[in-house]
């Protein structure tokens, strides 16, 4: 009888190989051999709230020290000898070459009678800032970053000209990391002036009179500025001229270290602005009458329940942009020697949309609304009476029509999946949009299709998304498919354009993007839905999407692939330790994996709002199930994994990935492959053109090998 039961399981495995072998010859690829780099464990514990929790790769946090620098390179070099056997891999690289080599332009920036623009010849490792005096002038380069660097990891971004517009301030950051410096030109001249501001993170430079308000953090210690806690945050003054150790401390508060302080000062130069935060959402609201003598700031909103900010001044009232009272937000003008808010006044009430921003320029009020993901635009004057609903050119997302005052020329970006970003010149008063610049792309929109879908979550919520994929697809199960999402911190996933993902619809994928709760889509109600102890809804929201596009005839498991980064990466990383059987192939990028100790590093104390911290009992439980490095379980066979990070990522800082990966890889225990790949001097996101598309590469060439896709010739 025994014998009999042997046999019968011999034959049932040889039938499984055999039908695996076949499998493999119809529709895919032979399987790479890997053997994973052995990774060292160490007794460590944790007692949370009396559960006991194993950290054996701690060490692993050390990112600087001998032992994981050579873990790293172990690592890199089995996943790059497993995607160098991938025959297709350096066609896919060339083909994303071709597609991303066009112009590509921001929209124009007025200062004084100067124009400034970033542009990108097509595969640059950086956009060039040019300048041009009014709108017909001849472009210059103002500054180069791909002169600043032979790897052309250098970043230059502009962020602040002075009241009289001689000078300009612009940030400069190396290979990815947050921290950055300030440095200022002077405009006519192209003079760099001696003035450095140094240890600098999400800092703009607020100009009065002659000098600016930062944000500014102390020195690191040496060797812990990509890992140490970012604590004490402080508001500065630097006078042109002097050194930084010169600056005026303007605010400081000693009490809280882990609070985030940034400022601005009014366009008629009359107050300065500053917002006060406990981390990514919630925030008080101060402000300071900039005459002689000390600074002192007077509350205008306090208590961190709610986000808001100031548009604008309308003499000696404000403007203000708040979801108090009003969760799809609204705009209020505020009297600050009467800020109780009954006394308020509505300028632009609430709405069925949610506004997800509001700015002043030419003297008018603009709005954008979301529409289930889609921008509307209106304008309107500054007492809330509505002159127009600006006509965009389709469904899809507008970005832009920032200005002064005096200004009767505004500038928008209009993008959408099909329909490359252009550049539109707007005028205030008229209300028409002119065509100002259009990308220069090899791209036919009228080969593909969007479509927008609502499906029903786990507890019955209807969530969108969109699929984009080419005109007559069958609804076979059989389609390759990429699931991207990310919902978190209000952040609205929109319709965009991307070059690269033209490769994916041109070789029969479909593209689908979930709106997920945890964003900002349908104003703080949705974003509340899907944080703290709601988390786990974005995770069923993502699965509900996976589930609805097989259901559908879209795909299959086994053809279907998932993405996100950042917190996206938290969500492919829940998703495929929670449903491994629903996913053949998981992409999560810098993915924040460890949810008990990700505040212990960098800016991540900033996220306590978002999740929780494990330092509370309640939160604590709530972290510990959905974490993804906690819910890898021991002989369950995980989709085909390719975890993305980078050396220089000091915001959701490599250590993460990389305890993720050590063990998955010793607890997977199925044939797919479970890898890493590890980038150097970049960061959170790629620091240069080149990497990206790296990056890129190698992503689309394992998950179209998982996937058995045939690459288009």
């Amino acid at each position: 009888m025994q014998r009999k039961k042997k046999l019968v399981v011999a034959l049932f495995v040889l039938a499984m190989a055999f039908n695996l072998v076949t499998c493999q010859k119809e529709e895919g690829y032979p399987a790479i051999e890997v053997t994973y780099p052995q990774t060292k464990k160490v007794d460590v514990v944790d007692d949370y709230f009396g559960v006991k929790v194993a950290d054996p790769y701690r060490w692993l946090e050390e990112i600087n020290s001998e032992e994981v620098k050579k873990w790293v390179e172990a690592q890199n070099k089995v996943t790059f000898g497993y995607l160098e056997q991938i025959p297709f891999r350096e066609k896919i690289h060339q083909r994303l070459l071709q597609l991303y080599n066009y112009p590509k332009y921001s929209s124009p920036m007025r200062v004084g009678k100067y124009y400034f623009f970033y542009k990108n010849e097509g595969l640059q490792n950086q956009s060039v800032i040019y300048i041009q005096e009014g709108l017909e002038g001849k472009p210059e380069v103002f500054i180069d970053p791909n002169q600043l660097a032979p790897d052309g990891t250098v970043r230059i971004s502009l962020i602040g000209s002075s009241r009289d517009d001689r000078f300009v301030a612009y940030s400069r950051s190396e290979a990815g990391s947050d921290w950055s410096e300030i440095h200022v030109m002077e405009i006519k001249t192209r003079r760099k002036l001696p003035d450095v501001i140094k240890w600098v993170k999400f800092s703009g430079a607020a100009w009065w009179k002659d000098g600016f308000f930062y944000s500014g953090y102390d020195r690191p210690q040496p060797g812990q500025e990509l890992k140490a806690q970012n604590k004490f945050q402080k508001i500065f003054y630097h006078r042109l001229g002097n050194p930084q150790e010169k600056d005026l401390l303007i605010y400081e508060d000693k009490d809280h270290p882990f609070r985030y302080f940034s400022v601005d000062v009014t366009e008629d130069g009359r107050y300065l602005i500053l917002l006060i935060t406990e981390g990514t959402s919630g925030n008080e609201v101060y402000y300071a009458p900039l005459k002689k003598g000390k600074l002192n700031f007077k509350p205008l909103i306090t208590g961190f329940s709610n986000d808001s900010y100031v548009v604008d001044n309308v003499g000696d009232k404000f403007l203000v942009y708040t979801n108090i009272d009003a969760p799809k937000y609204r705009v209020v003008l505020i009297d600050p020697a009467r800020p109780a808010k009954e006394n308020w006044q509505t300028i632009i009430p609430e709405k069925e949309n949610v506004l997800n921003q509001a700015n002043t320029a030419g003297g008018y009020l603009f709005c954008r609304y979301l529409k289930d993901a889609h921008s509307q635009i209106f304008q309107y004057d500054l007492q809330g009476n509505l002159i127009r609903e600006i006509e965009l050119p389709a469904l899809g997302t507008a970005s832009g029509f920032y200005g002064k005052k005096e200004d009767k020329l505004l500038f928008y970006t209009f993008t959408s999946f099909t329909y490359p970003p252009t550049i539109f010149k707007y005028n205030v008063e008229t209300g028409q949009s002119e065509l100002f610049r259009k990308s220069e792309i090899t791209f036919n929109p009228e080969d593909y299709v969007t479509t927008q879908v609502f499906y029903k979550s786990k507890d019955g919520t209807q969530v969108p998304m969109f699929i984009v994929h080419k005109k007559g697809l069958t609804k076979n199960g059989h389609n390759p498919t990429l699931l991207y999402g990310y919902g978190g911190f209000n952040i609205s996933l929109l319709p965009y354009f991307s070059a690269l993902r033209i490769f994916l619809l041109e070789n029969g994928f479909v593209y689908a993007q979930a709106n997920l709760r945890g964003g900002g889509e349908y104003g703080e109600e949705w974003h509340r839905a899907g944080m703290l102890l709601n988390k786990q809804n974005v995770f069923d929201d993502f699965i509900a999407a996976a589930e609805y596009l097989i259901n559908e005839g879209y795909t299959s498991p086994d053809k279907l692939a998932i993405a996100g980064g950042s917190n996206g990466g938290l969500l492919v990383g829940a998703a495929m330790t929670q449903r491994p059987d629903l996913f053949k192939v998981a992409l999560p990028a810098v993915g924040v994996m460890d949810m008990l100790r990700y505040h212990k590093f960098t800016v991540g104390w900033g996220w306590v709002v978002e999740y929780g911290s494990s330092d509370d009992e309640e939160h604590f439980r709530n972290l510990y199930s959905y974490s993804p490095l906690h819910n890898i379980k021991d002989g369950v066979s995980y989709p085909a994994t390719l975890v993305t990070t980078a050396d220089h990522d000091d915001r959701v800082i490599p250590a993460h990935s990389y305890k993720f990966i050590a063990t998955l890889q010793e607890k997977n225990k199925g044939p797919n492959p479970v890898l890493i790949r590890i980038e150097t001097r970049s960061g959170h996101g790629a620091s240069s053109t080149t990497k990206m598309i790296d990056a890129t590469t190698d992503e689309y060439a394992f998950m179209c090998y998982n996937l058995g896709v045939k690459i288009k010739e």
